[in-house]
């Protein structure tokens, strides 16, 4: 089973930074892709960023210059930092990691942590 740690949520002014971090631990033979996703209060969960094992990254238009996916192989980590924070942003952010086993591939998700931008 994977257990996935989620830290680094908060609240921040606009124009603020975060970082947001996810470990994942257990038993897994690799880990995948991991990403990130935020739900708001009424809305659908949607991707913010993912990035593959190789490093190849894809983000949501919305975040595109202002947000960096990060990942550390070794540690099965994977980092969000958030530059130039915008009310919109406000939401519970969860961690998404791909997991391979020798019996199969699953996806795992963190348990969510909340991050509020207001003035």
């Amino acid at each position: 089973q994977v257990q996935l740690v989620e830290s680094g949520g908060g609240s921040v002014q606009p124009g603020g930074s975060l970082r947001l971090s996810c470990a994942a631990s257990g038993s897994m033979t690799s880990v995948g892709i991991m990403g990130w996703y935020r739900q708001a209060p009424g809305k659908q969960r949607e991707l913010v960023a993912i990035i593959t094992s190789g490093g190849t990254t894809k983000y949501e238009d919305s975040v595109k210059g202002r947000f960096t996916i990060s990942r550390d192989n070794a540690k099965n980590t994977v980092y969000l930092q958030m530059n130039g924070l915008k009310p919109e942003d406000t939401a519970r952010y969860y961690c998404n990691v791909q997991v391979f086993t020798e019996q199969d591939v699953t996806n795992s998700w963190g348990q969510g942590t909340q991050v509020t931008v207001s003035s």
